[in-house]
């Protein structure tokens, strides 16, 4: 498959937080696009709509067109980021969060004790907090675009604070070979270019060792049942989507060994309580609370749905373990 720059083709704008819609695929380069769904901001800060393609060759989906740098600051401000904690409280509750994060550490419990760890797109640190469980000599940091990645570190749940992208100038040398592990849960889809950013993530790495990469599979049913109001979909936040087939070629051409794929574990049984929280997400905050029973009866059904969906292409998620290679 093809290696193409993730930027587009034209690089001005009359929108100053977006920039022109690109007629190729940033990923194998096709002009074969289809738009899967345009959605706007669920939290109204912004008007008008977002828009995600998906490239009929490769399966690759991502805004077109995307954020600028400055979109992206803008919808990473600490506020926006507040008022999406919230909208995602109201589907995933702190407990479900924790247990979520304990059962990636356990699944993880099998590589050999690393010395050293570091979670990209950590947040509020909370699966450090629950991976030193398992590992208790180990040594966490923390990586996140956001400012919640100090409030971590003065809350003690990483022991080093990175703020920005793998991908950014300097980040990546400044920690060369410094980890065992890097873990990127949920955090590629947020990366202005994901290709830079598994690259970026192998730097980091010391020889052997693991990079643990989970995102939304595109290819959920969910995806094409609940449209824009899959949450996953992520917009205006989320800016690429790779499906799991693309992600493995560019780790294997990258000279990794892929150890685990696994759909099941990472499903997170949210997507119709989810759906029904974004409708409502407008709504005068009474009409919120009437249909508080609805958003219970969404939420039970997803959950009853778990088991089938973690076997199904309704599993909404895909973690690959990989292990760099020994020499370069």
């Amino acid at each position: 498959m093809p290696t193409t720059p993730l930027t587009p083709q034209i690089t001005t704008a009359a929108d100053p937080f977006q920039e022109p819609r690109r007629e190729d695929c940033p990923w194998c380069g096709s002009p074969r696009l289809r738009t899967r769904v345009r959605a706007p901001d669920p939290l109204r800060h912004r008007p008008g709509t977002f828009a995600l393609d998906r490239c009929r060759d490769c399966g690759h989906v991502f805004q077109n067109p995307r954020l600028t740098a400055e979109g992206i600051a803008f919808f990473h401000r600490d506020f926006y980021d507040r008022h999406l904690d919230e909208l995602t409280a109201r589907v995933v509750s702190p407990r479900a969060v924790r247990r979520r994060h304990r059962a990636a550490a356990w699944r993880l419990s099998a590589l050999q004790e690393p010395e050293s760890w570091l979670d990209v797109g950590t947040g509020h640190g909370r699966f450090p907090e629950a991976a030193k469980e398992f590992f208790p000599y180990t040594s966490f940091d923390g990586l996140d675009p956001t400012a919640r990645v100090e409030q971590a570190l003065r809350e003690g749940r990483v022991e080093e604070a990175h703020r920005g992208y793998l991908a950014g100038p300097g980040t990546a040398a400044r920690l060369r070979a410094r980890y065992d592990v890097v873990t990127l849960f949920h955090h590629l889809q947020h990366a202005p270019d994901p290709r830079a950013e598994l690259r970026a993530a192998l730097t980091v790495l010391r020889p052997g060792g693991h990079l643990v990469v989970e995102v939304p599979d595109p290819r959920c049913l969910f995806a094409r049942l609940l449209g824009r109001r899959w949450l996953p979909y992520g917009q205006p936040r989320h800016l690429h989507l790779p499906p799991l087939a693309n992600l493995r070629a560019e780790l294997e051409n990258l000279g990794c060994t892929i150890l685990v794929t696994d759909r099941g574990d990472p499903h997170l049984p949210h997507d119709l309580a989810a759906a029904v929280a974004l409708c409502l997400a407008p709504a005068h905050p009474l009409l919120q609370l009437v249909a508080t029973p609805l958003l219970d009866v969404a939420a039970a059904l997803d959950h009853v749905l778990a088991p089938l969906a973690r076997r199904t292409r309704l599993s909404n998620a895909y973690r690959i373990v990989a292990r760099k290679q020994l020499t370069p």
